[in-house]
């Protein structure tokens, strides 16, 4: 083994222990907390972590009715792996009739406003729902995976919500996240390899070309700064140390 792998290895270990740590800080620190995955690599690997600990923190995915039939497998394949039912939430069925019926079904390619409602009503609501009995919630977010992110902090306040926000893989990179994975050999989606890092609604994404960022395929008809859906919103960094009344 050469000098560089094992400080490559040494680097991974340090952050498994110190994802590990954060994620038994986070279950004991708030009476409920919830994941939110989206059932791709990053949530995947956060699923493996808090199962396999078995950590007092729930899972929860946005079942969008527009997903590819490769996401919504894994919920199957999560149950199947680790004996867990990941709770999914659906939007309101008036909204998303009420949607098409005014603007069409795929209107989000007309504009960025009308994107973002079609978000908002797929993904924001019920992400509201979800969220509406915790204290804080845990995401998969890396700063490395766009430009929206590069200020990313491992902990925040939700202030859209009012409750604490962890990102635990702020730090992580792709190499990182994929070494875990192989590592544990935990389950992930098909779609990775077909090119897709990023996976969101079927019709808004795509796979990447080379030397693209990971969440290119997203919007891809959309400007850089544009592509995040409203999930992620208003954060503020709450540094260690800090007062946690509310987080």
């Amino acid at each position: 083994m050469s000098a560089s792998t094992q400080v490559a290895d040494a680097a991974l270990a340090a952050k498994i222990e110190r994802l590990n740590a954060l994620i038994d800080t986070i279950a004991t620190r708030h009476q409920k907390v919830k994941l939110a995955s989206s059932l791709a690599a990053e949530d995947m690997l956060l699923t493996h972590a808090i199962l396999s600990r078995g950590a007092r923190i729930g899972i929860f995915s946005l079942n969008t009715g527009r997903l590819h039939a490769e996401t919504v497998g894994m919920i199957d394949r999560v149950r199947e792996r680790y004996g867990y039912e990941i709770e999914q939430f659906h939007p309101q069925p008036e909204a998303v009739q009420a949607y098409v019926t005014e603007h069409g079904l795929n209107a989000f390619y007309e504009s960025v406003e009308l994107r973002k409602r079609c978000c908002e009503i797929r993904k924001v609501e019920p992400l509201n729902r979800a969220l509406a009995d915790v204290e804080a919630w845990v995401t998969g977010q890396r700063r490395e995976q766009s430009v929206t992110r590069a200020e990313l902090h491992e902990q925040e306040q939700d202030t859209a919500r009012n409750i604490g926000k962890y990102n635990p893989l702020a730090d992580w990179s792709e190499a990182d996240v994929w070494a875990y994975l192989k590592m544990y050999d935990v389950p992930v989606n098909p779609l990775h390899a077909r090119g897709y890092p990023s996976i969101g609604c079927e019709p808004c994404t795509r796979a990447i070309r080379p030397g693209e960022d990971s969440r290119a395929g997203r919007w891809w008809w959309e400007s850089r700064d544009s592509k995040e859906c409203g999930l992620h919103i208003a954060p503020i960094q709450i540094r260690p140390g800090a007062a946690k009344a509310t987080v």
